[in-house]
């Protein structure tokens, strides 16, 4: 199975990319983190990019807050599958991120899920791996079952209390 590859602009965006790793580890999903920055280290960030498919990686998830050009920026240097993940920053709670992430050039696409939504950006990777790993399909289709078996317990415990 090929890896999730996992870049965080800053080590405060770890809040919502350990909301990831906690999908992954829980679909036994192979995945690799790393910090750089588009900004402070574009080097490594290029290089990461440039070599994620020979490197074993199947889809990247790209973690940023405030200017969020990662996303933008790891996308421009691989053919691989990006998701960006808009991070909450001090100014406007995230908006700028999920603008910035959103909003890619025509031929530069990123999938964008909502501001720290480090579970979705996790379970959309998967998803794209599962596209040809049919065992992996099977334990997405049973997180599922088991997600909905969860709420219809939460709503019989409404029931039950009103």
């Amino acid at each position: 199975m090929r890896k999730v590859g996992i870049v965080m602009g800053s080590d405060s965006d770890l809040p919502v990319i350990e909301k990831a790793v906690k999908i992954l580890r829980e679909l036994d999903v192979p995945f690799e983190a790393h910090v750089y920055s588009a900004h402070r280290t574009p080097e490594e960030a290029r290089s990461f990019a440039l070599n994620a498919r020979e490197n074993g990686f199947g889809v990247i998830l790209a973690a940023a807050g405030m200017a969020a050009h990662l996303a933008g920026a790891i996308a421009a240097n691989t053919t691989l599958p990006v998701i960006g993940i808009p991070c909450r920053g001090p100014a406007l709670d995230g908006m700028d991120a999920l603008l910035s992430t959103v909003q890619m050039p025509s031929g530069i696409p990123v999938a964008t899920v909502g501001v720290g939504s480090g579970a979705n950006a996790a379970l959309l990777a998967a998803e794209i791996l599962a596209v040809e790993d049919e065992t992996l399909a099977a334990r997405l289709a049973d997180k599922r079952r088991a997600d909905t078996r969860a709420v219809l317990e939460k709503d019989a415990g409404i029931a039950r209390r009103l």
